[in-house]
């Protein structure tokens, strides 16, 4: 899909005025993340015969690393969610302290999520996208549909169409993705509007296909597709609660144009990104060319004429035997009719150029200056530990409010839909928090055993712990504590109650 043609198309039939210039830049940013951008990484070589070559060079392929990384930091598997009504959380996380149930476990929620972290660090934004499967509809409105199933979609920037913003917040947007229908490729075009119906504001959603041809030339041509089964046309939700969520990475953009979407979190370092493969091209090349080169005379080859008259030579170590017969009369002041060179393959040297363009890169991707380290044999001290992350724990910090501002309202509209229209007894106004590892700053046992002598010690209450560190809901950790309080025999107190 070639996104930029198809917004051109989108702004003349549809009246909008999204400007297409800034994808320019997100496509950039997908060429480095895919760890091939050919302007910089093809390479022109001229050969010993004088005719040019192109050969790609050795890339280490850093932006795709910094945003893998950044996702492991941010939305992991130690990331969790306490919900405080106890129906709601056995319906959206299921009824184990693990986490491991419910309609996140259905819709594969977390796994995906990280996987869009990533994307929205490569592209500068993502978007969940909420949608009902077997929804009714009547009179062009949702209703109660107990057999419908929730989906949920993760979209990058280059599918994100904002189409109004009001006060920096995203109202209304289309989404954009290319799909396979009935085996062919279709572009799949979602629109959320919020409109004024039955005296109160709700979102209106449609559904489009469009089929394309020659999308990568000017001469693009998109035209209207029929549906597939099941998929309606367009309905209103009945609620202005939004069915999509939209973060970035916490970073001020700095590029014009793009309004609702972010950038990058390696759009500034992309000097840097070339210094790394820069110095690691050169480590290969070294290594590569570095082999032993022996130079012969060429009286010590071996000629042999071919059946076409042509001349071939033979150096000795192409010929397979042992005994050679030396010409007499050596020369001690002639030149030797052989030598051998060794190149020095500079080791050191290119191991120091790649850790210094791995610091400077790490620092600006927000990671600090020491995240990417080869050298095995030092022992940092904890003091150290926590102070070359000084940056990484300050940016993820910043971070973590664009995410978790996101995750709050996509489940908020998760529960809004279970509740009104698949007819789940939840409560969609419940409180929800969102619970991010911070392991990164110290150890998982080290802050439990900090929590739970804050609790022991009245500085929390006991059931706060089980919630943060058990997954319960307020009432089952409520409910746990008072257990263990009633079996106190007048001797220590259990504790916390629950399984430890």
């Amino acid at each position: 899909m070639n996104i930029t043609q198809f917004i051109k198309y989108l702004n003349k039939t549809k009246k909008w005025g999204i400007q297409s210039q800034y994808y320019s830049y997100i496509d950039e940013w997908r060429q480095w993340w895919a760890g091939y951008h050919p302007s910089f990484h093809r390479i022109n070589e001229c050969g010993l015969d004088g005719t040019h070559h192109a050969r790609t060079m050795y890339r280490l392929g850093m932006p795709k690393r910094a945003c893998e990384d950044w996702a492991a930091l941010l939305l992991n598997d130690k990331t969790t969610v306490t919900v405080t009504d106890k129906n709601t959380a056995s319906w959206l996380l299921g009824v184990d302290a693990q986490q491991t149930g419910g309609i996140l476990k259905s819709i594969e929620f977390w796994s995906n999520a990280n996987t869009l972290v990533e994307l929205a660090f490569r592209s500068g934004t993502g978007a969940f996208v909420l949608s009902l499967e077997n929804l009714v509809v009547k009179d062009g409105m949702a209703v109660l549909s107990p057999d419908a199933k929730i989906c949920l979609d993760y979209d990058p920037a280059e599918c994100i169409l904002p189409i109004t913003i009001r006060h920096g917040r995203i109202v209304d947007v289309a989404f954009a993705s290319e799909v396979t229908v009935g085996g062919k490729s279709c572009i799949y075009l979602q629109t959320h509007r919020l409109v004024l119906r039955d005296g109160r504001q709700q979102y209106q959603i449609t559904n489009e296909y469009f089929t394309s041809e020659n999308e990568d030339t000017e001469n693009a041509d998109y035209k209207p597709a029929p549906l597939p089964a099941g998929v309606l046309k367009s309905f209103t939700t009945g609620s202005s609660v939004p069915w999509f969520s939209v973060f970035s990475p916490n970073i001020v953009k700095n590029l014009p144009g793009g309004s609702g979407l972010g950038m990058s979190v390696f759009s500034e370092a992309l000097d840097q990104s070339k210094h790394c493969d820069l110095a690691f091209d050169n480590y290969c090349r070294d290594l590569y060319l570095g082999g032993k080169k022996v130079f012969y005379n060429k009286d010590m080859f071996k000629t042999v004429i071919d059946a076409e008259g042509k001349e071939h030579r033979f150096a000795p170590d192409d010929i397979r035997q042992q005994l050679f017969v030396s010409p007499g009369g050596f020369d001690p002041d002639a030149a030797p009719d052989w030598h051998e060179y060794n190149p020095d393959l500079r080791i050191e040297a290119n191991s120091q150029a790649v850790q210094d363009a791995l610091d400077y890169f790490s620092f600006k991707v927000g990671l600090g200056t020491h995240h990417y380290q080869f050298n095995a044999g030092n022992i940092a001290t904890a003091t150290q530990y926590t102070g070359d992350r000084q940056d990484m724990v300050q940016h993820a910090n910043r971070h973590q409010i664009k995410i978790e501002a996101a995750l709050l309202q996509i489940l908020h509209s998760i529960l809004w839909v279970g509740k009104n229209l698949v007819g789940a007894d939840i409560d969609p106004d419940t409180a929800i928090t969102i619970n991010f590892d911070d392991s990164y700053i110290s150890d998982a046992e080290t802050r439990r055993q900090r929590d739970k002598d804050d609790a022991m010690d009245g500085f929390i209450p006991k059931y706060r712990y089980n919630m943060e560190w058990r997954g319960m809901s307020e009432d089952d950790a409520k409910r746990a504590v008072q257990e263990a309080a009633n079996e106190t025999d007048g001797g220590e107190t259990l504790g916390f109650g629950g399984d430890g």
